[in-house]
């Protein structure tokens, strides 16, 4: 694995290379990007891939890659400038792609702005709350695992996450005036850790969450766009918001295997079915699916 620095204006942007440049085989390089997910979750699935030459990086601000821009939100358009410039940096054309939950969210972003950049996407989970018919009661969900985080940290903030991603449905006002959920009902800590600046409890990932795609721009782009959903995720927000984007683009929503993290081994604590996910990502990359 080949480790590179992209210096640029806002940040220096980590990223591994995992084969050669340019691909043997004929086939472009394969991107697998996440957020707040970085380079360090896809490990496995790029594992699965040893025939490609698969790329990875950490979003600014993010794992390895240090911002200079003095800011601390995380922006879908921003993000997708940085993989646009890493792109360009590897001098091997356009690429495919795998990007899940927030990096999906960049990826569509990316496509809209730079359509040459990508020649087929698989975009799993992108949790776009804009897309849903109930999109004002799920911004009130969300701000209220804001808030718990706010008040008592960690623990409370992850159990309150839990909670909202794991509700089956529409947000309704019987969900709404639940209280917040007890940490240890999901073995988190209650103490308050001290910690305010977590990307997926805080409000810095609002702008990930609140993106409002480009449906113009991605149906006349060039890219084969797949939006993908885990099995065990329908009915849930992100399954929920995937095939409620997949609408708005007047594309089915693609099944894949497991859950929202279903690439994942073990190494995080909440496995899914990595090579069964391997393998049905090969066949929609192959366009067999």
């Amino acid at each position: 694995m080949d480790t590179r620095t992209l210096h640029t204006p806002g940040a220096d942007l980590v990223y591994d290379v995992r084969g050669p440049l340019p691909p043997a085989g004929g086939r472009p390089p394969l991107l697998m990007i996440g957020q707040p997910m970085d380079a360090s979750g896809f490990a496995t699935p790029a594992s699965h891939f040893p025939d490609r030459t698969v790329v990875t990086y950490d979003p600014r601000g993010l794992g390895r890659s240090v911002r200079k821009d003095g800011r601390t939100d995380h922006a879908p358009e921003v993000q997708a400038e940085d993989v646009h410039a890493i792109i360009e940096a590897l001098g091997a054309g356009p690429v495919e792609m795998f990007a899940s939950s927030g990096g999906a969210v960049t990826a569509l972003a990316l496509v809209a702005a730079h359509p040459g950049d990508v020649t087929v996407l698989v975009a799993h989970e992108p949790p776009l709350i804009p897309a849903l018919p109930d999109a004002k009661a799920a911004e009130r969900a969300r701000a209220a695992v804001r808030d718990v985080y706010e008040a008592k940290g960690s623990g409370a903030g992850m159990a309150a996450f839990i909670a909202m991603a794991s509700w089956q449905g529409e947000f309704t006002d019987d969900y709404l005036a639940l209280p917040a959920p007890d940490p240890a009902q999901f073995g988190m800590p209650a103490e308050d850790d001290g910690s305010r600046g977590d990307p997926l409890l805080s409000d810095r990932s609002w702008a990930v969450s609140g993106y409002r795609l480009d449906v113009e721009a991605l149906k006349a782009a060039p890219t084969r766009i797949v939006i993908a959903v885990g099995e065990e995720s329908k009915g849930l927000l992100t399954g929920r918001t995937s095939e409620a984007a997949a609408a708005l683009l007047g594309l089915p929503a693609t099944g894949f295997p497991s859950h929202h993290s279903g690439f994942l081994g073990d190494e995080f604590g909440h496995p899914g079915e990595p090579e069964a996910f391997a393998r049905r990502l090969r066949e929609v990359l192959d366009g067999a699916a």
